[in-house]
């Protein structure tokens, strides 16, 4: 185990490099790689992996969907194999989750963080981020309505997580009420019903 005195250094080591994991974002670099443009100019002109999928790429968006969630996966891990408990994994994944939601490299104009949410419950509780990730993929398929399913899942998903009774509890209800913030318009567009559907190719 690591001495008293560095674990406010491998504390802080490991945030960082989940916040910087986290700000990789790989939305614009998936729709640059595939020749679909600067994905702040498409549709929402957000940079994650539904609005990806507005271009009319699916695996361009798949593959946004599957790294934007390993940042959140890869972060808990780090801090696992340095030897931390599980309080500096939640905390390297929250990290990760404030770097895609804050991303240091394209002006802190970051995604709304569901990807690197659900990769982040999945590596910490497995269980929970399975629960989660059914919770979204159920609540679109009855509703095909990306945002709603998402704030959904980020409702439950700290409820799992107290069900099962583990830790990082704390961290995920930060997480899911990020979520709700970053989804403000989104939740205006609901109560309006002008929420656009998956698949959809929506103007900005």
């Amino acid at each position: 185990m690591p001495e008293i005195a560095t674990l406010p250094v491998l504390f802080a080591l490991v945030a960082i490099t989940g916040y910087l994991l986290g700000s990789v974002p790989f939305g614009i670099l998936m729709a640059r790689a595939f020749g679909l443009g600067d994905l702040r100019k498409v549709g929402s002109g957000n940079i994650g992996a539904t609005n990806v999928l507005r271009t009319g790429n699916r695996t361009a968006a798949a593959l946004t969907l599957g790294l934007d969630a390993a940042k959140g996966a890869a972060a808990v891990l780090i801090a696992r194999a340095a030897g931390l408990a599980e309080d500096a994994a939640a905390l390297a994944g929250l990290a990760a989750f404030l770097g895609h939601l804050f991303p240091v490299w394209i002006g802190f104009r970051g995604g709304k963080g569901v990807a690197t949410f659900l990769g982040t419950l999945l590596a910490l509780t497995p269980l929970a981020g399975v629960a989660a990730c059914a919770t979204w993929l159920v609540t679109a398929a009855v509703f095909r309505i990306s945002s709603l399913s998402a704030l959904v899942a980020a409702a439950l998903a700290p409820l799992y997580m107290l069900a099962l009774g583990e830790g990082g509890a704390l961290a995920a209800a930060l997480m899911a009420a990020l979520v709700y913030v970053r989804h403000g318009a989104n939740i205006a567009r609901l109560r309006a019903g002008t929420e656009p559907r998956i698949g959809a190719k929506g103007a900005k």
